[in-house]
């Protein structure tokens, strides 16, 4: 049970992204536009966005990148909380996804033609919730043939996003990434307020 709800998590984005692969009107009903939120009160969209994503790398990305670092923070979360720990994991992910489009929303709520998909904020929220917890571990990248340690591997994760963000133009909400990692990291810390020491100790 232990990896339980991530993989759920993961299984069911994969599912809905490829149904929405091939029906441009899933596509276009889930994914979010800042416009339609506002004046026509789609609010779902806040949310429906990450489960459908722009391409079949840009899924295996996200959620290769979930499944690497979504289990250890489940793990972590039931081991200080119990079956409460469950419910926090939903809150991060849930969180990062809503809290990582704000900015795109108040910067594009007057533009139609503005649209992102993805679940690139929740995965940030999740990844940078683990490298707190272990700021030591490593994830393997193919091809480099060793783990880039998880405090680099986010580093070139937000450069990266940073970059695609004033870049534009694929339908990837590349600011989701800066924002969830934000968010991420602040609700681990309200959460477990003893992850900050942890987290010096663990990297120096």
């Amino acid at each position: 049970m232990t990896f339980g709800l991530n993989i759920i998590i993961v299984v069911g984005t994969v599912v809905v992204s490829l149904l929405a692969f091939n029906n441009p009107d899933i596509f276009n009903r889930l994914k979010f536009n800042a416009y339609l939120i506002k004046y026509r009160k789609e609010g779902w969209r806040f949310f429906s966005y990450a489960l459908i994503h722009a391409g079949f790398l840009h899924l295996f990305i996200n959620m290769y990148v979930l499944y690497s670092f979504g289990g250890i923070v489940e793990k972590s979360f039931q081991q200080l909380f119990g079956l409460r720990g469950v419910l926090y994991y939903v809150l991060l992910y849930v969180g990062g996804v809503i809290f990582s489009t704000l900015f795109d929303f108040r910067k594009h709520k007057e533009d139609p033609h503005y649209n992102a998909v993805g679940a690139s904020g929740a995965v940030s929220a999740v990844v940078f919730s683990s490298i707190l917890f272990y700021p030591g571990g490593g994830i393997y990248i193919f091809p480099i043939p060793f783990a880039i340690p998880a405090w680099a591997f986010a580093i070139l994760y937000l450069v990266y996003s940073a970059y695609m963000g004033r870049r534009g133009g694929d339908n990837i909400g590349h600011n989701a990434h800066f924002w969830g990692a934000v968010f991420g990291v602040v609700f681990t810390v309200i959460l477990v307020p003893g992850v900050v020491g942890n987290f010096f100790s663990q990297l120096f």
